[in-house]
């Protein structure tokens, strides 16, 4: 189960190939984030994901990175059993979230926030587990700036009952920081590990596992 109750879990996302998916599992990462907007520099699509995320299922969380997906996208992905939740970073609302809920897919609503008043919008989706990312508007999916961490306290006393994770610019260098900061449920990091946009640098993952690891 993604997040895990008993720990801070840590999702590495933009996954682009099966090697560094099974090297990262190895390493001890308790999701993968796998991103299907065409527009995003770690784009991975449906068919080229079909051909090897099936095997990993068994193995670790698999959640699917999407903005504003359309029916079809969603289908595919649902119906031929890609991933295990949907993580939805655009403006998608309240009521799509609700909907995929009532077809028994798991969500994760990715929410810029800006200020405390940006936190309100937690309480209107009905799903569990809600991500917190920096404010970037008209930039979907991760900027890698910092979030103000500080809110993400306050998201969590204004909504006890949502698990928060926490992403937007953290690194092997501050991660245990942020964590011992805030308590998030999970911790989300793509451009922080990478030598490339797609491609992990696999020591950097080890080291921010290790660093999410000590905090706990």
């Amino acid at each position: 189960m993604f997040p895990d109750q008993k720990r801070t879990s840590v999702k590495i996302c933009g996954i682009t190939e099966e090697r560094q998916a099974r090297d990262i599992i190895s390493l001890g990462a308790d999701a993968l984030g796998i991103n299907f907007w065409p527009k995003s520099k770690r784009y991975l699509p449906i068919d080229s994901a079909a051909a090897w995320l099936p095997s990993l299922l068994d193995q670790i969380t698999l959640i699917a990175v999407l903005v504003n997906p359309d029916a079809d996208t969603l289908n595919a992905i649902i119906e031929q059993h890609l991933v295990h939740i949907l993580q939805l970073h655009g403006d998608e609302t309240p009521t799509d979230v609700a909907d995929l809920l009532d077809r028994g897919c798991r969500v994760i609503k990715a929410l810029q926030i800006r200020d405390r008043e940006s936190l309100l919008q937690i309480g209107s989706f009905p799903c569990e587990t809600i991500l917190l990312d920096a404010f970037n508007p008209g930039l979907y999916g991760g900027s890698g700036e910092t979030f103000p961490w500080n809110l993400a306290v306050i998201a969590q006393d204004m909504f006890p009952e949502k698990r928060i994770i926490l992403s937007g610019g953290l690194t092997p260098a501050n991660v245990r920081q942020a964590i011992e900061s805030t308590h998030p449920a999970a911790v989300d990091v793509a451009s922080g590990v990478e030598s490339s946009p797609g491609i992990k640098d696999l020591n950097l993952v080890r080291e921010f596992i290790e660093q999410s690891r000590g905090a706990d």
